[in-house]
């Protein structure tokens, strides 16, 4: 590689490598819009929830064909790009696989790239036939129309190219092939160029060496536009997850304190806690992104779109409007168009929309049984239920505009003690009869 060749490499990588941390930036800041939540508790517990949610892939495997698949090609991806950085120091310096003077480890490490990039290929092929020939349903909710359904198979397609040019790579490089080690499978290619010269094996194996890094580089950065930045966020989202028992609801400590005093006039509820006066919030609930907790908002950037959440809600399975998928999908784009809103105008500017309504409409969360059956299936540890929660809590709270049936029940429950509609005073009378 000439001192062009490093020159261009080097810019190209500057601009990538930028451009993704742009965007990085941008996803940071909108998940700061969110309200503050503690959740510093129990490190050691988080780190074990990381290391095998995240890093285990423990919840992938419920569903044993796509968690295998699934973990072939995570691992896989992952591994293989440790090659980037023997790409990057042959880019920069201008050296040709700069790894080799590992000698034996180096044809053991690049031959098992291989064996996995083969395994990654075909793992990524059945991912598509699923998806496009099968036509498994939970792939086919409408909230996949578009482009869920397009970024869900340009990933596919890149992890496809970006395979099969480390494969073409190996093999048009005739001194690797020659050193005959670490070359299990491209070996297995060479024979599709051997009435090629020497001339043009050079320029396939330069051709491909340079797709391979600047792929991944638009791979890196197609990340921010699409659902697999669940790459990045599944580890902080998972060490950030609810530890509390599933169906455990948060109280808000403003309503909490105003019960307390009802209950007992005497007790000073600011007593432990003199700042409490303060915390009382300007909105109970939540009808707009930046009323949700910041953990709420990295949830819907984290989500998979997999929907094992949505085929596994009662309420979805027997025709209701709902989807938990649809939930994240909604908050996460509402928050991508505030963010766009902060970045036209330096600040947020009142749009005359907000999450509630306007994305996510009040037919949607009532269906909701709070079983946390989505939140149980979740695969790395998102709570569509904690947002439906917020959404209802602003409805009631806020506007008073529960369904009939729900204001019915909290009327009796305030006159009568029970959520039926009779006397207290008859409240023993079945023991009568």
């Amino acid at each position: 590689m000439n001192y062009i060749d490093n020159v261009i490499f080097i810019f190209v990588l500057i601009v990538g490598i930028g451009f993704f941390v742009f965007n990085i930036k941008k996803i940071i800041r909108n998940i700061k819009l969110g309200t503050a939540i503690d959740r510093s508790n129990n490190a050691s517990e988080r780190w074990r929830n990381m290391a095998m949610v995240a890093l285990g892939q423990s919840k992938m495997v419920k569903k044993p064909v796509a968690g295998i698949l699934h973990i072939i090609v995570y691992a896989g991806f992952i591994i293989i790009n440790i090659e980037v950085l023997e790409i990057i120091i042959d880019g920069v310096f201008g050296t040709h696989r700069a790894f080799r003077i590992f000698g034996g480890f180096y044809q053991f490490l690049i031959g098992s790239f291989e064996i996995l990039a083969f395994l990654v290929l075909i793992s990524v092929i059945v991912f598509w036939i699923r998806r496009m020939v099968l036509k498994i349903p939970r792939f086919w909710n409408k909230e996949m129309a578009g482009f869920p359904k397009n970024d869900a198979l340009n990933i596919l397609y890149f992890e496809m190219v970006l395979m099969s040019l480390f494969l073409i790579m190996n093999a048009a490089d005739q001194s690797f092939q020659l050193a005959n080690g670490g070359n299990p499978i491209s070996q297995l290619v060479v024979p599709i160029f051997h009435t090629y010269s020497i001339e043009t094996m050079y320029l396939i194996e330069r051709s491909a060496w340079w797709l391979h890094i600047i792929g991944i580089l638009i791979f890196l950065n197609y990340l921010y536009y699409s659902k697999h930045l669940h790459i990045l966020l599944a580890f902080p989202n998972t060490y950030f997850a609810n530890l509390n028992a599933k169906g455990k609801l948060n109280n808000l400590e403003a309503v909490t304190n105003e019960v307390k005093m009802m209950m007992d006039p005497n007790i000073d509820p600011f007593a432990t806690n003199p700042d409490a006066v303060n915390d009382v919030p300007s909105k109970f609930g939540a009808s707009d992104v930046q009323d949700l907790n910041w953990v709420q908002l990295m949830n819907a950037y984290t989500c998979t779109e997999c929907g094992r959440c949505t085929s596994s809600c009662p309420a979805n399975q027997t025709g209701k409007e709902l989807s938990p998928r649809a939930i994240m999908m909604k908050t996460r784009d509402r928050l991508e168009e505030v963010g766009k809103n902060i970045d036209k105008n330096g600040k947020f500017i009142t749009d005359d929309k907000q999450l509630l309504n306007d994305y996510i409409t009040p037919e949607e969360i009532w269906a909701c049984t709070s079983c946390n059956a989505c939140v149980e299936e979740c695969p790395v540890n998102i709570d569509p239920l904690s947002i439906i929660i917020d959404l209802r809590r602003y409805l009631v709270m806020e506007q008073s505009a529960a369904p009939q049936e729900l204001n019915s029940m909290m009327t009796n429950i305030e006159n009568n003690g029970a959520p039926w509609q009779y006397n207290q005073m008859d409240r023993l009378n079945w023991k009568e009869e």
